[in-house]
C-alpha cells in the first residue's frame, strides 16, 4: 500500500511539473511571436498558458477539499480538472461516497455566475430564487441557492447548493440527505481559501 501511495504521488507531481513547464512554453512562444508582430499566434500562445495556469489552480483547489465527511471518503478515481473549451477557466470535480453521494464541481469564470449573483443580491429579483424547493441560504457568509431536487423519502431528499464566487461557481449534489446535512458538509469546506485561489 505505500509503494502504491508513493507512486500515486510520483506521478501526480510529475503531471504539475509537466504542466508548469507547458505554461513556461507557451508564455516563451507568446513572447517570440509577439516580437516578432504575430499577434494571433500570440495570442493563441496566451490563451494556452493560461489553460495550463487554471489546471494547476484547479489542482491545487483539489488539495483544500476535504478527504472525508463522516462516513464519506472520496472517490481518488473520480478527481479530475478540466479545461472550460471556449472560455477562460476551468471545472473542478470531487465525489464523495459509493454510487457518488455528494458531488462538487467547480467552474471558474462560469456565465451562470453573474446570473445567479443577480438574482440572490437582487430585492426585485430575489423572489425568483424562492418556491417550495428552493430557498436563498448563507454558508460562511456567501449567499448561496439550496434546492431540494426530489421528494422526501424518510425525512431524506436530493438536494443542490449552488455556491457563487465573484467569477466562480461551486455546486454540490448530495443524495437521499437532509437540508442540515448538506449545508454541515459546504461548511466543511475551506469556502474562503478556495475563493482566494479561483479569483
Amino acid at each position: 500500500m505505500k509503494s502504491f501511495t508513493i507512486a500515486i504521488a510520483l506521478v501526480l507531481y510529475s503531471s504539475l511539473l509537466l504542466a508548469q513547464g507547458d505554461f513556461k512554453t507557451q508564455i516563451s512562444t507568446a513572447k517570440k511571436s509577439y516580437t516578432a508582430g504575430k499577434l494571433e499566434d500570440a495570442h493563441f500562445a496566451l490563451q494556452q498558458a493560461l489553460q495550463e495556469l487554471d489546471m494547476i489552480i484547479g489542482k491545487e483547489v483539489l488539495k483544500l477539499m476535504p478527504q472525508k465527511f463522516d462516513t464519506l471518503a472520496y472517490n481518488v478515481k473520480d478527481d479530475r480538472v478540466a479545461a472550460n473549451i471556449g472560455f477562460i477557466g476551468a471545472t473542478i470535480h470531487r465525489s464523495y461516497g459509493k454510487q457518488n453521494k455528494v458531488d462538487v464541481e467547480i467552474i471558474n469564470n462560469s456565465p451562470l455566475v453573474n446570473t445567479l449573483n443577480a438574482l440572490l443580491n437582487s430585492s426585485m429579483l430575489g423572489g425568483l430564487v424562492r418556491d417550495e424547493k428552493t430557498k436563498v441560504v448563507k454558508v460562511q457568509g456567501y449567499k448561496s441557492r439550496l434546492e431540494r431536487q426530489s421528494d422526501e423519502v424518510d425525512g431524506k431528499a436530493d438536494y443542490q447548493l449552488q455556491i457563487p464566487f465573484n467569477n466562480a461557481l461551486m455546486t454540490l449534489t448530495a443524495k437521499a440527505t437532509t437540508e442540515q446535512a448538506i449545508l454541515n458538509i459546504a461548511n466543511g469546506f475551506a469556502l474562503a481559501e478556495i475563493a482566494k485561489l479561483i479569483q
